[in-house]
């Protein structure tokens, strides 16, 4: 009896972990399916709150252990940890992310024990715990369902309802395989499951082809610079002049393109530090007409705050300051508790401030470009919200954290989901790759290749127009999704009363 529970907790798990197979760099979708039907298939009404919570869990920790362990690197590497604490603070991480993922199946044991439930009840609490913890502690938005089908048929929903709603869709696949599983004998249920996926696919494949934006015609040649500098030099006052040296270098032979972008960060101090290098950078830009975007750690010093940016040198009043900051990577939480206590809450430029969540967009040419940086790409409603009304999605990021694990290709396929989402091309610049040009469609058309000091040179044209996603983000699938809750756990609340 022990062996036989064993064997299913262990199930559950390597269900878990076999999910993110689904993603970049290995993308077996199918892997996604699987996963969720075995998740799906072990909870039950009948279940207390906390079996389902538990089961859940263990889910989960398979998930993040599998999937996102590349933290390890970020913290052994950069943060100075011995890599047995390294270990252990990854498996907090990954235990943390597991029970905020989980705490949303509470209500599944507080709703009716039929069909409904199983089928509608678990999409929607799969969708509720995606949503949660794309919020929660300023959210961990990585590795949703939907980003295993960035390259399938199914990617045609992402313009009309998001990542969201091809995550919510793959586990309503999910649940019905679950139930078929139960209910072996039923046959209606069978072929309404296969509608269903005939459904999902045609419908991704006819959306595909609809022309959400259009080409405004404004084609502008583009330079991406990745100087591959390494991570533990960045900050080092005794490579300054060689990093800029290096910058400057990459950058000379292409004046008279279009537009030049440097990285996140690029500049190795702040722009006041660094006055002569960058009025001499904007006189011989202004003599070529070539725009130039960096990423540059800003400073105000009226408020004594620092900022994580993408500035324009020829007009250094035109700035965008990141919104979403990584916690403990750029701020730590607690902080008169933690700073100061081990190396790893003392990171390089992590006193960074939030900036204001609004929209800004440099324009080059007859194009707006809406910037993000880093890690606000992964927050697909805020890219939506924020590029409305402009022509291209830019990108700028310091992957070089991840060092040479899967978390900068999982980064470049949300990316690529972006584009998908907004029918606009995207470009993205980073340090060490992935760094590239990706089309309206989600394409990647041009690559730099990565741990390689490159520059990558692409023509790209602005896109015209706004998907339904770009109008509403995720909030139809969200409240449908609460809505589904809302009435079957008032039906059960009747059952009850009735009792």
């Amino acid at each position: 009896m022990k062996n036989s529970s064993l064997f299913h907790w262990l199930t559950i798990l390597i269900s878990g972990a076999l999910y993110p197979l689904g993603m970049a760099p290995f993308n077996f979708w199918p892997a996604v399916l699987i996963s969720l039907t075995v998740l799906f298939a072990s909870l039950k009404t009948t279940h207390s709150a906390k079996q389902n919570f538990t089961k859940s869990l263990v889910f989960g920790f398979g998930i993040f252990i599998s999937g996102a362990s590349w933290i390890y690197v970020s913290i052994h590497e950069y943060g100075f940890l011995a890599a047995p604490i390294a270990a252990f603070a990854t498996v907090l991480f990954c235990l943390f992310m597991s029970i905020l993922f989980a705490s949303t199946f509470l209500l599944f044991s507080f709703m009716p024990n039929k069909q409904a439930s199983y089928l509608f009840g678990l999409p929607s609490i799969f969708i509720l715990s995606e949503c949660f913890r794309s919020w929660a502690f300023t959210g961990f938005p990585w590795l949703y369902a939907g980003y295993s089908h960035t390259e399938t048929w199914l990617n045609g929903w992402a313009p009309v309802g998001g990542v969201m709603l091809v995550s919510y869709l793959l586990a309503l696949i999910s649940s019905f395989s679950a139930q078929i599983w139960r209910e072996r004998q039923n046959k209606s249920l069978k072929v309404n499951f296969l509608l269903l996926v005939l459904l999902i696919s045609l419908g991704g494949f006819f959306l595909q082809q609809v022309k959400w934006s259009s080409s405004n015609g404004e084609m502008i040649d583009v330079v991406i610079i990745q100087p591959n500098i390494n991570q533990n030099d960045k900050w080092s006052s005794d490579k300054r002049t060689q990093i800029l040296k290096q910058l400057k270098d990459q950058t000379t032979t292409y004046l008279g393109k279009d537009l030049i972008i440097w990285p996140e960060a690029a500049l190795p101090n702040i722009p006041q530090n660094l006055s002569s290098f960058l009025a001499e950078m904007a006189t011989a830009l202004e003599l070529s007409q070539t725009a130039l975007l960096t990423g540059a750690i800003t400073y105000d010093s009226n408020t004594g705050e620092y900022f994580n940016s993408v500035i324009s040198i020829e007009d250094m009043t035109s700035k965008y300051d990141k919104f979403h900051l990584v916690p403990f990577g750029e701020y730590v939480p607690l902080e008169n508790f933690l700073r100061g206590l081990i190396k790893f809450f003392d990171l390089p430029m992590s006193s960074i401030s939030s900036g204001k969540d609004k929209r800004l967009f440099f324009n080059v040419s007859k194009n707006k470009i809406s910037p993000n940086i880093c890690y606000e790409v992964v927050y697909a409603n805020s890219v939506a919200r924020n590029s409305r009304g402009s022509n291209i999605i830019l990108t700028v990021s310091n992957d070089a954290w991840f060092g040479k694990s899967i978390g900068p290709k999982q980064h470049m396929q949300m990316a690529r989901m972006r584009a998908i989402e907004n029918s606009k091309p995207l470009l993205r610049a980073t340090n060490n790759g992935i760094s590239g040009l990706v089309s309206h469609k989600g394409v990647l058309t041009n690559m730099a290749p990565q741990f390689t000091r490159s520059e990558l040179v692409v023509s790209v044209a602005g896109q015209v127009g706004e998907t339904p996603f770009s109008r509403l983000q995720s909030t139809p699938i969200f409240i449908i999704s609460i809505i589904t809750c809302v009435i079957l756990l008032w039906q059960k609340l009747k059952l009850r009363s009735h009792q």
